[in-house]
C-alpha cells in the first residue's frame, strides 16, 4: 500500500492572543499540495519504519519520528501483526510544510484503509501535534485554536499551480514565535479560500525573516515571476507562489533554478 503525505500550506496565518497555557490562538487557512512525502506499507511481524529519500538525514531519530509515534497511538487487531513502513522523505524538515504532521496523517489514512480508525482518532492525532488532525483530512479548511478546530471550505483553489521554494535552511517554530513581537494584527478575513488567501497575511513572516534573511530573497524572487500570490508557509522557511496557469509556474521554476540552483524547489498544484 502507498499513501502520499501531502505537503501542507498555510495560505494565511494570523496569530492572535496568547493563551494561559502558553500557546497562541491561531487563525489559518490550511491547503494541501498534490505532492509530498510518500509512505509505502506492508504487513510485518511488528511495526517498523525505514526512512529514505533526499531529506531522510534530517530526521534525527527514525525510531521516534511522527510515523513511528502515529503507529504507536493507533489500536489495531493483535492478530494482524504490524506494519513495515518505508518513508520516502521528499519534503525538507523544519520547513513550514507540516512534513512530520503530514507523514503522521498519512499513517492514519493507511490504518483507516486497513482497519478503520477508532472513533477518537482526532484526539489521538492532536496528541501528536496541532497540525496532525488537519493533515489526516488533507483538505482545504480554516483552522482555529492552535490549529485543531477545523472548518472545511468549498475549495475554489483546487488545481491551482503552485511552486514551493526553500533556501535549504531549517527553521525552528519555537524560535520564530520567540522573535514575534506579540502584536495582534487582527482576524483573518472571511470569504472563499481565494479571498482569504489574497487578503490575508502570515504574521510569522517578519520574525522568520529576522532569523533567516534568505526568506526575504526567496519572496523577492517569487514575486518577480508574476504569481497571484507569494507568501511564506507556516513558520518557514519554505515559501510558495500560486499561479493562474502551469506555464507561468513552470517558467518561474526554470528562472529560479537558473538564478538560485542551490534552493530546493517543488512544482505541484493545490488539491
Amino acid at each position: 500500500m502507498k499513501e502520499t503525505a501531502y505537503a501542507k500550506l498555510n495560505l494565511a496565518l494570523h496569530v492572535r492572543r496568547r493563551r494561559e497555557d502558553g500557546y497562541h490562538e491561531l487563525e489559518t487557512l490550511f491547503a494541501f499540495c498534490e505532492h509530498g512525502d510518500v509512505l509505502s506499507a506492508k504487513s510485518a511481524d511488528r511495526d517498523e519504519v525505514r526512512t529514505v529519500g533526499e531529506f531522510a538525514g534530517g530526521i534525527d531519530d527514525p525510531f521516534d519520528n511522527l510515523v513511528a509515534r502515529a503507529l504507536s497511538v493507533l489500536p489495531r487487531p493483535s492478530e494482524t501483526g504490524g506494519l513495515s513502513i518505508t518513508l520516502e522523505k521528499n519534503l525538507p524538515v523544519a520547513a513550514g510544510l507540516g512534513g512530520g504532521s503530514a507523514d503522521a496523517g498519512a499513517v492514519f489514512r493507511l490504518v483507516d484503509d486497513l482497519h478503520r480508525l477508532p472513533d477518537d482518532w482526532q484526539e489521538r492525532a492532536l496528541k501528536l501535534g496541532a497540525d496532525v488532525p488537519a493533515c489526516v483530512r488533507s483538505e482545504m479548511a480554516v483552522g482555529r485554536g492552535v490549529g485543531e478546530e477545523l472548518a472545511p471550505l468549498e475549495n475554489d483553489l483546487s488545481g491551482t499551480p503552485v511552486l514551493l521554494v526553500n533556501p535549504r535552511i531549517a527553521l525552528s517554530t519555537g524560535a520564530v514565535f520567540k522573535a514575534w513581537d506579540q502584536a495582534d494584527r487582527g482576524p483573518m478575513p472571511e470569504g472563499s479560500p481565494r479571498e482569504i488567501a489574497l487578503n490575508g497575511r502570515n504574521d510569522l513572516e517578519e520574525p522568520a525573516i529576522s532569523i533567516c534573511p534568505p526568506i526575504a530573497e526567496v519572496l523577492r524572487e517569487l514575486g518577480d515571476t508574476s504569481p497571484m500570490l507569494a507568501r511564506m508557509s507556516g513558520s518557514g522557511a519554505t515559501c510558495f507562489a500560486l499561479y493562474e496557469d502551469t506555464e507561468l509556474r513552470d517558467a518561474a521554476e526554470r528562472a529560479i533554478a537558473q538564478t538560485q540552483p542551490g534552493w530546493w524547489r517543488m512544482a505541484t498544484a493545490l488539491r
